[in-house]
C-alpha cells in the first residue's frame, strides 16, 4: 500500500524516512484544504438539489442602499471560498461614505484623522471618479478600494466633487444611501490658501489682487476664478440637495478641525455611525506648523504631521482687497447658514 502511494504521489523513495514522511503529510495537507474549500461551495448546492434557486441578489452597495442596474451590470459573480482563501480576507466595497470637498478646507487632514479608527478603511489617494475618470465604470472604481471587514466602512475623498454639476446624480446612482461629508473653511481664507498652492507651482502667476477682480476699479469680483468660485458654498449646496437629502450631508468645520479636532471627530464618528474611538488622546498640536497632528498615524508608532505642502505661509495681501471679498461672500455665507442650520462664524 505504501509502495503504491509513493508511485502515485511521485514521491522519491530515496529521501530518508523522516523527510519523506513530512513530505507526505504536507501533500496530504495540501489536498484536504484543496477538498474542503471546493466543497464548501458545491456541498451548499447539494442540500438544495430538487428545490427551485432562489433569485441571485445583487451584492450591498451600503447598509440599506440601492444598487443601480449599472452596478449590477458592473458587479462581478460572488468569489469561491477556495480564491477568497488565497486573495486574503475582506472584500472590496463600494464607499459608503465620501469627503466630498472642499479643496484647502482641510479633507486630507480630516481623512488622516479617520484612518485612525480601526472600522474605517479608505483609499489613500483622491479616485476623481465622479469628475474624470466616471467612464472608467463602477468596477474599475471599486477596484480602488481597499478590503473590508463586516462592519468597517470604506470611505474616498476627493474634494473637487462638491464642485463638479455631474458629481450628486453619479453618486445617487451608485447609492442614494452614500454619507457625505463637506469641510468647510472662510472662502477669504481658503481662496488665500487655494492661490499660495498655484503660487508655489507656478511663481511667475499674476498676484492675487489682480486675479480677484475682473475690474478693481468698478470691485466687480472675478467669480470664474476657481479660487472665488469655490467659496460660494450655498451655489454649490443647492445642486447637492436635488439628489441628497440635507440630513445624509455632514458639514465639517475646517477652523474647528484645528482648534478642536476630537471634538469634530466626535461629530463625524457619530454621523458615521462608529463608536467614539479617536478623542484628545490622539492628538497634540504642532506649533511650528500650526496645526494639530497625530501623536500615532495608521499602522504606526510613530508621531505624524500631514507633509510639507499643508501649512504653507500665506502671502500678504491687500487689506482692501480681503475686505471687498468680504463683502462679497458675506451674503452666500448667511445662505449657506441658513440651508446647513449651523453659523460658522465666518462674519
Amino acid at each position: 500500500m505504501g509502495q503504491r502511494l509513493n508511485r502515485c504521489l511521485d514521491v522519491p523513495v530515496a529521501l530518508p524516512p523522516l523527510r519523506r514522511r513530512l513530505l507526505l503529510l504536507f501533500i496530504m495537507l495540501f489536498l484536504w484544504l484543496y477538498m474542503f474549500y471546493s466543497c464548501a461551495g458545491s456541498c451548499a448546492g447539494l442540500a438544495t438539489r430538487g428545490s427551485p434557486a432562489p433569485p441571485r441578489a445583487a451584492p450591498p452597495l451600503v447598509p440599506g442602499g440601492e444598487s443601480s442596474p449599472e452596478e449590477q451590470r458592473a458587479a462581478p459573480g460572488a468569489a469561491s471560498p477556495i480564491s477568497s482563501f488565497f486573495n486574503g480576507s475582506g472584500t472590496k466595497r463600494l464607499p459608503q461614505a465620501i469627503i466630498i470637498g472642499v479643496k484647502k478646507g482641510g479633507t486630507r487632514a480630516l481623512l488622516e484623522f479617520l484612518r485612525v479608527h480601526p472600522d474605517v478603511r479608505a483609499v489613500g489617494a483622491e479616485p476623481h471618479f465622479f469628475d474624470r475618470n466616471y467612464e472608467r465604470g463602477l468596477a474599475w472604481y471599486r477596484d480602488l478600494m481597499p478590503r473590508t471587514l463586516e462592519g468597517q466602512i470604506t470611505m474616498e475623498k476627493t474634494p473637487s466633487y462638491f464642485v463638479t454639476k455631474e458629481a450628486p446624480a453619479r453618486i445617487s446612482s451608485m447609492s442614494k444611501g452614500t454619507k457625505l461629508i463637506v469641510v468647510v473653511r472662510d472662502p477669504v481664507t481658503r481662496a488665500i490658501s487655494d492661490y499660495t498652492q498655484t503660487l508655489s507651482k507656478k511663481p511667475d502667476i499674476p498676484t492675487f489682487e489682480s486675479l480677484t477682480f475682473k475690474n478693481r476699479t468698478t470691485g466687480l469680483i472675478d467669480t470664474s476664478w476657481s479660487a472665488i468660485q469655490i467659496g460660494i458654498y450655498a451655489k454649490h449646496l443647492e445642486n447637492w440637495l436635488l439628489y441628497f437629502p440635507i440630513g445624509q450631508i455632514l458639514f465639517v468645520s475646517g477652523e474647528r478641525l484645528i482648534s478642536d479636532p476630537a471634538g469634530e471627530l466626535g461629530r463625524v464618528q457619530d454621523f458615521l455611525g462608529l463608536k467614539r474611538i479617536i478623542t484628545d488622546k490622539h492628538f497634540y498640536f504642532n506649533k511650528t506648523k500650526g496645526f494639530p497632528c497625530l501623536k500615532k498615524a495608521e499602522g504606526s508608532s510613530k508621531p505624524h504631521c500631514l507633509g510639507k505642502t499643508k501649512g504653507r505661509t500665506h502671502p500678504d495681501i491687500d487689506q482692501e482687497v480681503v475686505q471687498r471679498l468680504r463683502d462679497f461672500y458675506r451674503p452666500f455665507n448667511m445662505k449657506f447658514y441658513q440651508m446647513t442650520g449651523q453659523d460658522f462664524g465666518w462674519d
